[in-house]
């Protein structure tokens, strides 16, 4: 049977009439997926079916929040068991230091706890500690790392063309939308990424205004960026010698490098970390964590932080159970993630070789990108967006769907791989890209 999406068409024409672009996020739309997107009716393990009946290979699996994949039976149980009992109270919860004890002790820095809702959410609340802590308005920001939608942090966040970045020493702040709080383009520093020169003189030209430093362990919304060898830990080093707090975003590499994320891969020690996504094995769960005295800033009177869905019952429900899994025989899981990726990541690479497409495939433990270029490895924002070839990118996933694999379309983002992938998802779906490629 030939593959149709006629469905989804017709809902993405339903959906126009009463969501703004069809939907409840930019990503899921047209500026993706093309005319329109795939609606997915159902998910189990490595798999999802969308309302034709197509089925694919996940590997976007929900942006890296499912690293046990779909429904996983013990997730299931969990989900059910608490919202039998009362989905959300408002109010203090054993569940909720259980949580927070699992976390310390896979996260060594977390020496206090404080839940949210989303990885933008604990961003922000992260930011204003900082600045509370710290007393000054200022913070630096990398280019081409997304920490969330809030005003602060939506600048120089998304591909932009090469020319209207300016240079490198003085970077062009670029705001991600229109109605931005105007100071935060005042307060925000930006400065190219894997450049600990660049990072030096920026806090050398704003003395004693720096409350943070803001970085992400590996920039995944360029792809999969990782560090230059030794430079987070020379970053953090930088910032202890300033008196300026190191703010390590793990939204996505929580719970995926290693039991204790990037931090625990790169040998760090940051003075505040924020989690998201893999965190609430599909929920939305995030969580501020990081030294208890900064950390004892968000008592009452002090920083504020509110929130009447933080800690909900049924998301830590989910939290407690996949923590449990990732956790298990020393954290063994999280070798099996990198070992399926590594088997996924040389095929590919081995794919595009034989075919002489130009492509790389850059890496770090479950997390890995395709990139259609002619460079041998891309480091940093700026080769990212003069280098990379986006759309076909998008064409190459686009082309995927009809030979049943679902990666996101954005060459911007990345694939992940989950405990419920297997060699025979690799395999099938290496047989998908030598069928893509000939598709042109």
């Amino acid at each position: 049977m030939s593959y149709t999406s006629e469905r989804s068409r017709a809902l993405f024409e339903r959906a126009l009439a009463v969501m703004v672009e069809g939907g409840s996020s930019p990503s899921r739309g047209p500026a993706n997926y093309g005319a329109y997107p795939i609606f997915i009716a159902r998910g189990e393990g490595a798999w999802v079916y969308d309302v034709d009946g197509n089925r694919y290979i996940d590997w976007m699996m929900a942006y890296g929040a499912l690293p046990l994949g779909h429904a996983h039976p013990d997730v299931v149980a969990a989900v059910a068991e608490a919202a039998a009992t009362g989905t959300l109270f408002a109010a203090a919860t054993e569940i909720e230091v259980e949580v927070a004890e699992a976390i310390q002790r896979m996260v060594p820095s977390a020496e206090r706890v404080r839940f949210a809702n989303t990885g933008t959410e604990a961003a922000m609340a992260a930011l204003r500690l900082a600045r509370g802590y710290t007393g000054r308005p200022k913070f630096i920001k990398f280019e081409g790392h997304y920490h969330g939608w809030h005003d602060d942090f939506l600048i120089n966040a998304h591909p932009h063309a090469p020319a209207s970045l300016g240079h490198p020493r003085d970077p062009v702040r670029i705001a991600e939308s229109s109605g931005l709080n105007r100071r935060a383009l005042d307060d925000t520093i930006v400065v190219p990424w894997n450049d600990l020169a660049a990072v030096e003189r920026a806090v050398g030209a704003h003395p004693g205004q720096v409350a943070a430093i803001v970085t992400e362990g590996v920039m995944a919304n360029m792809g999969v960026i990782p560090p230059e060898p030794g430079y987070l830990p020379a970053l953090e080093a930088l910032a202890r010698d300033r008196g300026i707090l190191f703010v390590l975003d793990e939204t996505v590499t929580g719970f995926r490098l290693a039991p204790g994320g990037c931090q625990e891969l790169y040998g760090l020690r940051p003075d505040i970390s924020t989690f998201g996504k893999a965190l609430g094995a599909g929920l939305p769960v995030a969580a501020i964590t990081g030294r208890a005295e900064i950390m004892d800033a968000f008592r009452w009177g002090g920083v504020l932080h509110y929130g009447t869905q933080n800690a909900s019952r049924v998301g830590l429900a989910a939290a407690r159970a996949s923590l449990r899994v990732l956790a298990a025989n020393g954290g063994a899981a999280f070798e099996q993630l990198r070992r399926t990726a590594d088997a996924l990541a040389s095929g590919a690479r081995e794919i595009f070789a034989d075919a002489g497409t130009r492509a790389i495939v850059q890496q770090v433990g479950p997390m890995l990108q395709i990139m259609f270029t002619d460079r041998p490895a891309i480091h940093d924002y700026r080769e990212f967006c003069a280098y990379v070839d986006r759309a076909r990118f998008q064409r190459f996933a686009l082309a995927l769907f009809r030979h049943g694999v679902y990666m996101s379309p954005s060459a911007a983002l990345h694939s992940v791989v989950s405990l419920a992938h297997t060699g025979a998802h690799v395999e099938a779906t290496l047989d998908a890209m030598r069928k893509a490629l000939g598709d042109g």
